[in-house]
């Protein structure tokens, strides 16, 4: 079993102009979590972004929406991790993830940004690639240079119906997650079934014997 959870920063850009994106699914896990567990958002300037609390099974879990826009979420990560002596083994970041199908939700330790600028800029200020992912499948728009504007753009109803599903079984798994129990989440996360595909199938890694992808 790995360390319990203590920060969990869900990305997105702030502002009403983004906040039906789909570049903004973390933002929407970490709105669930607070409606569930009863935590509120608060702007936090030395964070550089809106920070909550929760207790999830005897854990006291810091909450984080980055307020920097996404691709300098790195910075407030940091700041936050860096003030509260939060490990990156102990941290998860939620994310949307391109190279997974719509309504997909994957969990994994480590690995590279795989074209994330969110991820990278927080690989770039911990200085370590060692903490957890929640990655929220958007789907591809088939076209790399149309990916900007892709993860920009309002899902239509009926894929984010399928997202909001991912988030839903994710918010299920989520005190496993935060206990460290990661395998056992991760097992049950990747078998979901999509309408017309295969159970997801779980990949090998590191620290949790899970993902040694580096994507």
């Amino acid at each position: 079993m790995s360390q319990a959870i203590k920060l969990v920063a869900g990305l997105g850009n702030p502002g009403e102009r983004y906040e039906t994106t789909r570049h903004n699914a973390g933002f929407w896990f970490l709105d669930q979590v607070v409606a569930r567990d009863g935590g509120q958002f608060r702007p936090e300037s030395r964070f550089q972004g809106d920070t909550a609390e929760v207790q999830i099974r005897g854990h006291r879990v810091r909450l984080l929406k980055p307020t920097t826009h996404m691709n300098r979420s790195g910075l407030s990560v940091a700041a936050l991790a860096r003030f509260f002596r939060i490990e990156p083994a102990q941290i998860l970041v939620v994310h949307d993830e391109i190279d997974l199908p719509v309504g997909a939700a994957r969990l994994k330790t480590g690995g590279g940004p795989g074209g994330h600028n969110g991820l990278k800029d927080i690989i770039a200020h911990l200085g370590d690639r060692g903490f957890h992912r929640l990655r929220l499948g958007v789907g591809h728009p088939g076209e790399r240079s149309q990916v900007i504007n892709y993860v920009l753009r309002r899902p239509g109803a009926a894929e984010q119906k399928l997202i909001d599903e991912a988030v839903y079984d994710s918010l299920r798994e989520f005190d496993g997650i935060v206990e460290g129990d990661l395998m056992v989440v991760m097992n049950r996360l990747h078998a979901r079934k999509l309408p017309g595909d295969k159970p997801l199938a779980a990949e090998p890694s590191k620290a949790t014997a899970a993902a040694s992808k580096t994507d």
